[in-house]
């Protein structure tokens, strides 16, 4: 039995999210959003609610399903003010009866034991016309394939170590995401890559604290990272029925 109030700590050799996740995540908003559609919209998995409140400024109708208590708590915490609708439940057993017009699972299918039988109930909740935006951690950025040739991974798909004990069962690359949601019966109507990646989180935590680097580099890396999606920090899939 898997506790999610425990996955999302930090462990000794790795932190759960990084400063540059966070800034990852506005790359990933701003390459997604030309895709949204009006409409109401559920997040699935919140961690500590800052995707959730960008959400909200772009959906007033807002779902969460989220498996931990805990991390419900921090959302709530984090989207004070907002009327966000939080459900307490695991993918896999969560009963939904509303349809929605924007489905959001960000780096979080990499987590799940089923991934097929989650997509399928997913595209059961979507709306005629909605879509799901799939985006996960990516097998072959290149910073993870240069760990794997200095040895700190065996292969770039490979789930690490510390991966593992953060819940992450499988590692995606563009075609086994794309194959993921196409087994669940899903359609995609858009692919990507955000963020070419040079260097390992907690490089760019510290290249970035230490000034070795700045936003304009950050900028430079989103854009390079259209013309190499196989070479991004993430990869996405937008699907429909």
């Amino acid at each position: 039995m898997r506790n999610l109030n425990n996955e999302y700590q930090d462990s000794d050799d790795r932190k759960y999210a990084y400063d540059f996740d966070y800034r990852l995540r506005d790359f990933i908003v701003r390459s997604l959003q030309p895709f949204f559609i009006k409409g109401n919209a559920l997040e699935m998995g919140c961690f500590e609610g800052v995707f959730t409140k960008t959400l909200t400024t772009h959906f007033e109708d807002l779902s969460v399903i989220e498996g931990s208590s805990e991390l419900i708590e921090k959302a709530k915490a984090n989207t004070t003010g907002s009327n966000v609708k939080f459900i307490l439940s695991m993918f896999e057993k969560a009963e939904i009866k509303e349809k929605f017009d924007n489905i959001f699972l960000m780096h979080t299918l990499e987590h799940l034991e089923n991934p097929t039988l989650v997509l399928q109930k997913i595209r059961s909740w979507l709306s005629d016309n909605g879509r799901l935006f799939l985006v996960c951690p990516n097998a072959n950025a290149a910073s993870r394939q240069i760990a794997v040739r200095m040895g700190l991974i065996e292969y770039n798909s490979a789930v690490t170590e510390g991966e593992f004990k953060h819940g992450h069962r499988k590692t995606y690359s563009l075609d086994t995401l794309e194959n993921e949601a196409l087994l669940a019966g899903l359609k995609t109507y858009s692919r990507g890559g955000v963020f070419f990646k040079p260097l390992a989180n907690f490089q760019l935590d510290k290249a970035l604290s230490e000034k070795v680097i700045d936003e304009k580099y950050l900028e430079g890396c989103y854009s390079l990272g259209m013309l190499y999606p196989d070479l991004c920090a993430s990869i996405y899939t937008i699907c429909g029925k």
